[in-house]
């Protein structure tokens, strides 16, 4: 499983790629850096908007179908899609409104695209609400073929075409093209979806514990909600300070060591669920076991793919165009981080299939609050630099209470350089 998400996510990541060079020469580091601003806060909200029910169903489907409980896992299947996109639809339009507010403090060349980045945030939360299902039945292909392979496969053919035909490409175009790729692949994802449920999960009653589902999952949003700030927080901080030139160059940088973080995500799709079900059952064995494996599939695969991205790292970036390769440093400064966050394998996810969100969550605000602070000192005096020290500072304060939460809590000791439960 964790193979097949990677390869997945590795042939997204080359799309991807290939759709954000072409972009940035299409559009200009101007434009390009206007629209990964924009796309910044589709990800951040989108992440968020599900209210922890994407994470939520990796508990909730093992549990239900271990204990017989089939209505309560068909009110899930289907309650959870509709509250999820019942809600982010309230949000966007909050958020539209938000925007006409401030609308005189904004960037006149911003405006338009956020307005835009609204309309796609019901879809793209319903998509995340999708692939937690289908995570959750080892459906990997159903979870991550849609968003992250034909989504960006989908805006590349839309600019392209925008391209050849004369139009201008700016951030308002490539949002539009966003909106269409990112509605096109939810439906077509939800229509997939079905099609499994409905060879595997039998047609009947459905009870709906909504108090319970998000009694679970709002303490899961807490933590789900501040890794995505941390995640986030300096490409939007950047913006504040820098122009949107500088912001491009440091989302080129950030981007070519994705490679590195496919590595985490893809091991943390195998097993979270794997996590909530050896929990359940009370196999100490196989969940420590798991626990360590999940650990070295992490480490060693990102320490080998972090050696090749940044020995090709300069002459990736000047694919950009010139003025990208110097971001190169910001490349370094950011493996230290990454590195740090998998010597410890996928911690968090563990702690959230075990019962421990709110622990779970308190590391990652205080990893929030590191990169924040760190982010508004440093941001204005050393710029790309500043952000990126900053984000590789929080990854290890991150990974260091990590590692002290689940000793003390699990009596596992994660850190690669030791087997767990030694």
């Amino acid at each position: 499983m964790a193979g097949t998400a990677f390869a997945i996510r590795v042939s997204s990541a080359a799309v991807i790629y290939l759709s954000q060079v072409l972009l940035a020469r299409w559009m200009g580091v101007f434009e390009f850096g206007v629209y990964v601003y924009v796309w910044t806060w589709v990800l951040l909200v989108g992440d968020i908007v599900h209210m922890g029910l994407a994470s939520a169903a990796q508990r909730f489907i093992p549990e239900y179908t271990k204990n017989k409980a089939f209505d309560s896992l068909r009110g899930f299947l289907s309650g959870s899609r509709w509250l999820v996109f019942i809600i982010a639809t309230g949000v966007a339009v909050a958020a539209a409104l938000g925007i006409a507010l401030f609308e005189p403090w904004l960037e006149r060349y911003e405006v338009l695209p956020l307005y835009l980045a609204c309309a796609t945030l019901p879809f793209y939360a319903l998509s995340n609400m999708l692939d937690g299902i289908a995570r959750s039945y080892n459906w990997i292909n159903v979870a991550l073929l849609p968003p992250y392979f034909l989504r960006p496969l989908l805006l590349l053919a839309a600019m392209a075409a925008a391209y050849f035909a004369g139009y201008s490409l700016d951030a308002t175009t490539a949002m539009l093209a966003a909106i269409a790729a990112t509605w096109a692949t939810a439906i077509l994802q939800l229509i997939w979806l079905n099609v499994r449920l409905g060879r595997t999960v039998e047609q009947g009653a459905r009870t709906h514990h909504v108090k319970v589902w998000f009694a679970t999952s709002l303490p899961i949003l807490m933590v789900w909600g501040f890794y995505t700030l941390l995640t986030y927080t300096d490409i939007l901080v950047l913006r504040q300070f820098r122009p949107p030139e500088e912001v491009a160059v440091y989302y080129a940088a950030s981007k070519t060591l994705a490679l590195v973080a496919f590595v985490y995500f893809s091991v943390a799709a195998a097993v979270a669920h794997k996590f909530a079900e050896y929990h359940v059952t009370g196999d100490a064995k196989a969940f420590t076991e798991l626990v360590r494996k999940a650990t070295q599939w992490t480490f060693w695969p990102s320490l080998a793919a972090t050696i090749v991205v940044l020995a090709l790292g300069r002459p990736i970036l000047g694919l950009f165009g010139p003025n990208f390769v110097t971001g190169y440093p910001v490349m370094f400064v950011l493996a230290i981080g990454l590195l740090a966050r998998a010597s410890v394998g996928p911690g968090e996810r563990l702690l959230n299939m075990v019962g421990e969100q709110r622990r779970c969550s308190f590391i990652f605000l205080t990893a929030f609050a590191v990169n924040l602070v760190l982010c508004f000192v440093l941001i204005p005096t050393f710029g790309v630099l500043g952000a990126a020290f900053s984000l590789a500072t929080a990854l290890v304060f991150e990974s260091i209470l990590l590692f002290i939460v689940i000793k003390r809590r699990l009596g596992l000791h994660i850190w690669i350089w030791k087997h767990a439960g030694s």
